[in-house]
C-alpha cells in the first residue's frame, strides 16, 4: 500500500500542487484587493448620501419592494432548511445569507417606522424574532465552520505539503 493510499484511508487529503497553491494565492490577493478598494470607495459615497439624500421621499412600488425583499428572505430560509435537511455544506452559505437578510430586514423595519406608531411593533419583532434568529444562525454557521477539518496553522510547507495559512 502506498503512502497516498494510507493517507486516504486515514482521511488525509492529498497535498495540493504548487500550481494550484499559486493560483489560490493569486485569487485570494485579487479578492482582497477588490474588497479593500470597494470598502475605501464606499466611505465617500456614504458621506455623499448622508449629505445629499432628502429626509423624506415618496416611494413608488413600495409593496413590490417589501414583498420582493420578503420573497428573497423566504427563499434564503427555505434554502437553508433544505440544505440542512440534506446535510449539504451549502447550508453554511445559505444560513449566513439568511442571517444577513434578517439583520437588514430588522434595520429597515425599525428605521422606516421611526415617528410612527408601528415603530414599537417593528422594534419588538426585531428584538425578539429577527435579530435572535440571525444571531442563532450566525452561531450555528460558526460552529459548523469550526467543525470543518482545516489544515493546522503550525504546519509549514514540506515538499509538496502546505498549510491552510499558505492557501488562504
Amino acid at each position: 500500500m502506498s503512502d497516498t493510499q494510507v493517507e486516504e484511508l486515514r482521511g488525509a487529503a492529498p497535498a495540493p500542487s504548487a500550481d494550484l497553491l499559486d493560483r489560490i494565492r493569486r485569487h485570494r490577493k485579487h479578492t482582497l484587493e477588490v474588497l479593500t478598494v470597494s470598502a475605501v470607495a464606499l466611505i465617500p459615497w456614504t458621506v455623499l448620501l448622508a449629505l445629499s439624500l432628502p429626509s423624506g421621499y415618496k416611494v413608488h412600488h413600495w409593496r413590490v419592494a417589501w414583498v420582493g425583499f420578503d420573497v428573497l428572505l423566504l427563499t434564503a430560509m427555505a434554502a437553508t432548511a433544505v440544505f440542512g435537511w440534506l446535510r449539504h455544506r451549502a447550508v453554511i452559505v445559505a444560513g449566513l445569507a439568511t442571517a444577513v437578510l434578517l439583520i437588514g430586514d430588522a434595520w429597515f423595519d425599525v428605521s422606516l417606522a421611526f415617528g410612527t406608531p408601528e415603530v414599537w411593533l417593528s422594534a419588538a419583532l426585531a428584538l425578539f424574532i429577527e435579530l435572535p434568529l440571525a444571531g442563532y444562525l450566525i452561531h450555528r454557521v460558526m460552529r459548523m465552520i469550526s467543525l470543518a477539518q482545516w489544515p493546522s496553522a503550525e504546519t509549514r510547507t514540506h515538499g509538496d505539503r502546505t498549510t491552510g495559512s499558505d492557501v488562504c
